[in-house]
């Protein structure tokens, strides 16, 4: 996969931050197989000693925010902790769902094969926010609204509501088809169905904070190809 040049990836520069829009399946960091690239190696490239402020799982697209310098890194972290950042996610998940203002209070366990669990004695608190954006015929655009920010934690909520993401099988969400949304679907012969997308269909869609001048700000990250082909293919086909 040719990899896109990082400055192509800026939405938002000034003296102290860059906020990004990350592509789906590059890791924040350096992985510990040391194979493949990363945001903050192709970050340092651009500007060099930078920082990523928080982190994305590798297959999630979306907004990322990484400070140039050492007292911007401690700002947003300072905003991160003490939960002044407001997070925005859209994900697609299975079956119909009407969430209004949903809280999810159920707290987080890591477990050693990388994956969560909910585990009210182990477990560290998390907390996430769900509203509906959009029903379509067997699916729902979810906007999800982390006030922490545990491992997986928007994708093993959902799942707690039975809302699992799709293209998510390690927290039980199906992967989803051309052919099981479109009514008149004919693959081709000797054709093997690919999935309308090949990873879990969730985005960081925004980021509020404040900048070092105090100055608040909201930046929003355009949804990228596969996830606005996956909305297009269910508002076809509603």
């Amino acid at each position: 996969m040719p990899v896109i040049p990082f400055k192509d990836l800026i939405i938002f520069e000034n003296e102290d931050y860059i906020l990004i829009n990350k592509p789906p399946h590059i890791a924040s960091l350096d992985e510990r197989t040391g194979e493949g690239t990363s945001i903050l190696r192709m970050a340092r490239d651009y500007f060099g000693d930078i920082q990523v402020n928080h982190r994305l799982d590798k297959e999630t697209s979306g907004i990322l925010a990484l400070a140039k310098h050492p007292e911007a890194y401690r700002a947003l972290s300072i905003q991160f902790e003490k939960r002044q950042v407001d997070k925005v996610y859209h994900a697609v998940v299975s079956g119909i769902h009407v969430f209004e203002g949903i809280c999810v209070y159920l707290p987080i366990y890591p477990l050693t094969n990388g994956s969560v669990k909910i585990d009210r004695q182990r477990g560290k608190e998390a907390e996430t926010f769900f509203d509906t954006l959009q029903l379509y015929h067997k699916h729902t655009l979810v906007q999800c609204r982390p006030v922490t920010g545990r491992m997986h934690q928007i994708r093993i909520h959902l799942t707690a509501l039975k809302a699992p993401i799709v293209c998510d099988p390690q927290y039980g969400g199906e992967y989803i088809y051309l052919s099981s949304i479109k009514r008149k679907f004919n693959l081709k012969k000797d054709t093997e169905e690919l999935p309308l997308i090949q990873r879990v269909a969730l985005h960081a869609f925004s980021l509020s904070f404040s900048l070092m001048n105090s100055e608040r700000i909201t930046v929003e990250a355009p949804y990228p190809k596969d996830f606005a082909v996956l909305i297009k293919q269910l508002e076809k086909n509603k």
